[in-house]
């Protein structure tokens, strides 16, 4: 099988672990017999974020985009994901303000990975 039938094969299915991780991770804790608790619901949605920045980057290995730069955008959607629902989260409540650090952190580490496309 072929690199481009693979990557995207692995696009689409981090895009639908992704998409259920971020907005319907109580569904998918309960299939696997977990309790769906606040806490865990936030891991989740973080872990979403994950898959939807590694979603992106397969998705953008199989155009013609350079590979650096497919890499820079994958992890900048990935990191910049990551910040939003840290965002969120702390809006809602779920978390503290601990969670300050990793949002600026992520949101640097995306801001900087799109800056080299500037170049």
């Amino acid at each position: 099988m072929s690199y481009a039938i693979i990557a995207l094969v692995t696009a689409i299915g981090t895009l639908g672990l992704g998409s259920i991780f971020m907005f319907s991770s109580s569904t998918i804790l309960k299939q696997w017999g977990l309790q769906s608790s606040e806490n865990v619901q936030v891991v989740s949605r973080r872990l979403g974020a994950v898959y939807l920045g590694v979603s992106t980057l397969f998705f953008l290995s199989i155009t013609s985009i350079p590979a650096t730069n497919a890499i820079a955008i994958g992890a900048a959607v990935m990191s910049a994901l990551l910040a939003i629902t840290g965002i969120v989260e702390l809006q809602a409540g779920r978390v503290n303000k601990g969670i300050i650090r990793s949002i600026v952190i992520e949101l640097l580490l995306s801001l900087v990975l799109l800056s080299t496309l500037l170049n």
